[in-house]
């Protein structure tokens, strides 16, 4: 009899505690929770940088035109080239195009491209910032200069890939 009283107490003394624990549980990020990611949004052409669970800033970006539109999914940035190189891609709207170098303002990549979906997709820097906010990209997330600079420079601390969801 004593045994039952001591369990049935034992367990009355823990009850209040499990609500707690729950509670501190889900209200935490899971331990292999990514510390920052970003989501990207075609329809509202947005590019949020989410730390933490809390979004600490959004982007406006140029998106893909209906002929050669973003990719939608789950990506991780990948390599980020700093001042690059414009090099024609093999496709038929860059026939006849030269390659321009970094800087040029006929270089459609200013400041810094960060790889999503190698070797054709990635976020950067635009010499045309009146795009921003349009449907007006071969498929790429277009940023201002400098946005895509920060940016770059935020995934650089976080370690240098992130995850990456486009809807």
């Amino acid at each position: 009899m004593l045994g039952l009283l001591r369990s049935r107490m034992g367990w009355l003394a823990i009850t209040p505690i499990v609500p707690v624990l729950v509670w501190a549980t889900m209200s935490r990020a899971p331990a292999d929770a990514p510390a920052m990611r970003l989501e990207a949004s075609i329809a509202a052409r947005t590019l949020k940088v989410i730390e933490n669970g809390k979004v600490v800033k959004t982007y406006r970006v140029a998106v893909g035109q209906p002929s050669n539109p973003t990719p939608r999914g789950s990506f991780r940035t990948g390599q980020i080239i700093w001042n690059p190189w414009w090099r024609p891609p093999n496709a038929w709207w860059a026939r006849g195009k030269k390659a321009q170098p970094p800087g040029d303002p006929d270089n459609p990549i200013q400041g810094v491209k960060i790889f999503f979906k190698a070797p054709d997709y990635y976020i950067h820097g635009t010499n045309q910032p009146a795009s921003i906010g349009r449907a007006a990209s071969r498929g790429c997330l277009r940023m201002t200069e400098s946005d895509a600079k920060n940016l770059a420079r935020r995934i650089r601390k976080a370690g240098g890939s992130v995850p990456l969801r486009i809807s």
